[in-house]
């Protein structure tokens, strides 16, 4: 099955550019375009693709707001950042909105390719220096995880997807997404299984 593809970019030029470095993609699928947060709000409800690539500076709606109502009002549509903007205000209020992932406009072909299948499949995507900034900011509170992000990777551990830790603990789907992506930044992993692996290690989790 292909993976199905909304491109978000007030730039024509931008959109018709990620559009032709997909199309030759086997798996992935290039599904609409918008110019705007909003109209990215509306194709994402009327077209139910598996990833929303999103631009950050938009005009009538920005991409974190627009990411943010996406993931709240369309279950199972993951958005991947792509912007030229890499400030610790944007990164920390795109991962707040659920954004899967971040990635730079100057990343090479083949990391947002692989970044596009990762994050459609849920799993977080970040380009390095994005990572880095990430992981400081993360710090500068602590490297210890929360009891809330520490819950969220305990229902990860017993082989929980997002949405039933989100039922199991009261907070939506979103939200278990930003507790992981702090979690994987504090414990500097990149995926579900390491992180349990590494929290085990620590002695965060307890082993089987």
């Amino acid at each position: 099955m292909s993976i199905r593809v909304l491109i978000a970019d007030d730039h024509p030029v931008v959109r018709s550019g990620l559009a032709g470095l997909l199309a030759v993609e086997p798996d992935i699928e290039v599904v609409g375009e918008a110019g705007d947060g909003q109209r990215t709000v509306a194709l994402a409800h009327e077209l139910r693709p598996d990833l929303v690539l999103m631009d950050l500076r938009m005009p009538v709606l920005d991409g974190a707001a627009a990411t943010a109502l996406i993931v709240a009002q369309v279950p199972g549509v993951h958005v991947l950042v792509l912007t030229t903007y890499e400030t610790d205000t944007d990164i920390l209020r795109a991962v707040e909105a659920g954004a899967t992932g971040y990635l730079l406009k100057d990343t090479p072909r083949e990391e947002l390719v692989a970044g596009v299948r990762a994050a459609a499949r849920g799993q977080s995507a970040l380009s390095p220096s994005v990572a880095v900034r990430l992981v400081a900011q993360l710090r500068g509170a602590g490297d210890r995880l929360t009891a809330r992000e520490t819950e969220v990777l305990a229902g990860v551990a017993r082989g929980l997807s997002n949405a039933a830790v989100g039922r199991e603990l009261f907070i939506t789907e979103a939200t278990v997404k930003t507790h992981l992506m702090r979690a994987f930044a504090k414990l500097g992993v990149d995926d579900r299984t390491r992180a349990v692996t590494v929290a085990i290690e620590r002695g965060i989790l307890p082993g089987a």
